[in-house]
């Protein structure tokens, strides 16, 4: 999806202080700093495939002209350049694919590239002998091509374009004074070697003009990036509503992450539907936003795009999600299992007390993490989608209303398939799958496709986690995992705070602090991961 032109929840201008100063262009987002220094890298991978078989082919054509010479098979000077050429392009691609490089250094090292290979060239094509008498005519040279396909491929900002193209330039006619110093061509005036080369000072001049248009395109991709008081940078994610940014307040350099969901998934019924939708998202979304559980991702803002986005603006989280977490660990200990669930019914029990449900709890919706020096904190996440409970007769939610199927099919429950009235026992219901989820390392029902689970899910009985992994589970922890999944709602916990207390009545070892330090340390290092999904 491209970049949209973000704005705030309300219009509003940029204040004087958030704009770069003194009318100096903004800096290109990270990201496509990156992307520029990986083009940068193929770049000088072009250039280290040109140094080669540019030689090659000059080995062949010696010896196709001059059969009876050996002269093709002797390395000379000219080869000692294509060989110098050839050692600092693969040197510069391993520097563009280096860890930890900053790419805007590594941006400078490229214009040095330039310069080098601009170097290269010049004194190769003038180190061969040259009869006196050949005049030495204007000519566009591979150097002009460098020149040129440069700023196109690496966004460079045109007055470093502009030195480091005269620069390379310059380095044809140096050249030529090194073949006139050497004996190797005497083309009278000094001033010749410049009139042969001025078409490649010229197309300096279009270098510059395209590293104008590119890096400008680039400042407006950062402009068009700005939300609010936020930076957009990379993307984090992908899903079927829409796209996961990082973002960085501009002030409090607070990083977070922005979701923005697409607006064909709102406007679906024409431009009344839309602000429909627009009016339902902005009521719900403020109700979210007032959710105070330090289990429920903190929402920071939320506002509509110019064309009709819808964005969130929440908490990065460290770590990863139940999903993530059944790949790593298929069998997740049950002592865990019942510090996840707890921690999950004190977020869906403030929800609920408001009148709430989330509708869509599932492994991918619950991240774990470590939040200051506490492990395996607990974050329900994609809070923006709830429904009111008293909702069901008359109003839809924003999903609901704009044609979004709420859930996942493998997490529904019953009444929320047959489009009857739901309550916060249908969030338990799929918390329950969750925890078969982690248990058991398969979901409770599995079937060739999406009809086949809903029939499932309402006609078949579960079989017991136990007994579908063959293993042994503590009968208390069962029976509360089985009683979620009951297909009639009165039959599962009474609320949240309930099943919170039944978990916590175990007769069972805690999962500790250490055991959840332990856990982590033996964990690859997780990078920041979007808060919603």
């Amino acid at each position: 999806m491209p970049a949209p032109n973000l704005i705030g929840p309300e219009p509003h201008s940029t204040p004087s202080s958030q704009k770069s100063g003194g009318g100096a262009p903004r800096p290109l987002p990270d990201d496509l700093l990156r992307e520029a220094s990986r083009r940068l890298g193929i770049f000088a991978l072009m250039g280290a495939a040109l140094w080669t078989t540019g030689t090659l082919l000059d080995k062949l054509a010696q010896r196709a002209m001059n059969p009876t010479s050996s002269a093709w098979r002797t390395l000379d000077v000219p080869d000692l350049i294509a060989g110098a050429g050839l050692l600092v392009s693969l040197a510069m691609y391993r520097y563009t694919r280096r860890t930890g490089r900053v790419p805007q250094r590594c941006l400078d090292v490229g214009l040095l590239y330039l310069v080098f290979t601009a170097l290269a060239i010049g004194l190769l094509w003038h180190w061969h002998a040259v009869p006196s008498d050949w005049p030495p005519n204007p000519v566009i040279t591979w150097v002009g091509a460098v020149i040129l396909m440069f700023p196109a491929i690496v966004p460079t900002p045109p007055r470093k374009m502009l030195v480091a193209g005269l620069i390379s330039a310059a380095m044809m006619p140096a050249g030529m004074l090194i073949a006139k110093a050497r004996g190797a061509w005497d083309f009278g005036s000094d001033w010749n070697a410049l009139l042969m080369h001025y078409p490649d000072f010229m197309l300096v001049g279009v270098a510059v003009v395209i590293s104008h248009v590119v890096t400008r395109l680039g400042h407006q991709v950062s402009k068009a990036r700005e939300l609010g008081s936020y930076q957009i940078g990379e993307l984090l994610g992908r899903g079927g509503m829409g796209e996961v940014y990082l973002a960085r307040h501009r002030m409090l350099a607070r990083p977070a992450a922005i979701k923005l969901i697409r607006p064909e998934m709102i406007a679906s019924g024409g431009d009344d539907a839309a602000r429909l939708a627009i009016s339902r998202f902005r009521r719900e979304a403020e109700v979210a936003a007032n959710l105070r559980s330090p289990h429920t991702v903190e929402l920071y803002d939320f506002g509509v795009t110019e064309d009709q986005t819808l964005y969130f603006v929440m908490e990065l989280l460290e770590g990863m999600n139940l999903e993530q977490l059944v790949r790593t660990s298929p069998r997740v200990d049950p002592a865990r299992v019942i510090h996840i669930l707890r921690q999950v019914c004190e977020s869906l029990e403030e929800a609920h007390v408001r009148g709430l449900v989330h509708r869509d709890i599932k492994p991918a919706n619950i991240h774990i993490g470590r939040l200051g020096l506490t492990h395996d904190f607990v974050k329900v996440l994609d809070f923006g989608l709830v429904k009111s409970m008293a909702g069901t007769t008359g109003e839809q939610s924003l999903a609901t209303g704009t044609g979004i199927t709420p859930g996942t099919p493998d997490y529904m429950a019953p009444e929320m398939l047959m489009g009857n009235a739901i309550d916060g026992r249908a969030d338990l219901y799929a918390l329950g799958c969750v925890a078969y989820n982690l248990l058991t390392g398969v979901p409770v029902f599995e079937g060739p496709g999406v009809f086949a689970l809903i029939a499932k899910h309402l006609n078949e009985v579960p079989v017991s986690p136990s007994a579908r992994a063959d293993i042994v589970l503590p009968d208390g922890l069962e029976r509360l995992v089985l009683a979620c999944l009951a297909k009639d709602p009165p039959s599962r916990p009474a609320s949240a705070a309930a099943l919170g207390r039944a978990l916590a009545a175990l007769d069972l070892d805690p999962w500790t602090q250490d055991d959840a330090a332990a856990w982590w340390a033996a964990q690859p290092r997780v990078a920041p991961v979007p808060s919603t999904t």
